[in-house]
């Protein structure tokens, strides 16, 4: 479990900023108005949360940059891939459980001109929420236990850096004693050292 500890935190981090951004273009409230109206007014979910679309690419940019980061960057991340899905699972559940009028009240505005949190609490009949809210509400949970693991399995991971810049006789467990070619000056250079020195 340990040795895909890098793995399991970058897919579960990408797939909840994935569910959030997909979940911000999806209807998440159907509300029917007191005046008869024919059609329910369709509120999409960047309409009734609307830092869930920015949220969620903040939390795709984590997903993609954690398995680059050294072991600071690392912790940070966690810490902030906890706070998003804390914010984000906070305002969304209060979303499913029982949609707020403040999170369909500009749907509402838009459609009868009518303003005000009162007023608009007046002109709807009813409210439905679809599955939406709470399939993000899932994705957020997995983005606050995606932060949590980082945070428990972030020191054992193995460094990028630590593989990729081993020259071929430091790899192969040489001791140095071949002579020095072209390609061996090409890893100097990679190093940083100067091979004409």
């Amino acid at each position: 479990m340990i040795r895909r500890a890098r793995l399991l935190t970058v897919l579960s981090m990408l797939l909840a900023g994935a569910i959030g951004v997909i979940g911000s273009t999806q209807t998440w409230i159907s509300v029917a108005l007191a005046d008869g109206a024919s059609e329910p007014l369709l509120v999409a979910g960047a309409d009734a949360l609307p830092i869930l679309t920015p949220l969620s690419l903040a939390a795709l940019a984590l997903g993609a940059a954690i398995s680059i980061t050294g072991i600071v960057l690392r912790y940070l991340f966690g810490v902030l891939s906890i706070a998003i899905g804390a914010i984000l699972g906070v305002l969304t559940a209060q979303i499913a459980v029982a949609a707020p009028v403040s999170s369909f009240a500009g749907a509402v505005t838009d459609a009868t001109g009518i303003g005000g949190t009162d007023a608009v609490a007046a002109l709807v009949s009813s409210v439905t929420a679809t599955p939406w809210p709470g399939i993000t509400l899932v994705a957020q949970v997995v983005l606050v236990l995606a932060g949590v693991f980082t945070l428990v399995t972030a020191r054992r991971w193995r460094g990028s850096a630590d593989r990729r810049y081993q020259t071929a006789s430091a790899a192969a467990g040489g001791d140095g004693s071949r002579p020095h070619d072209a390609i061996d000056s090409w890893d100097d250079l990679s190093r940083g050292d100067d091979p004409t020195a």
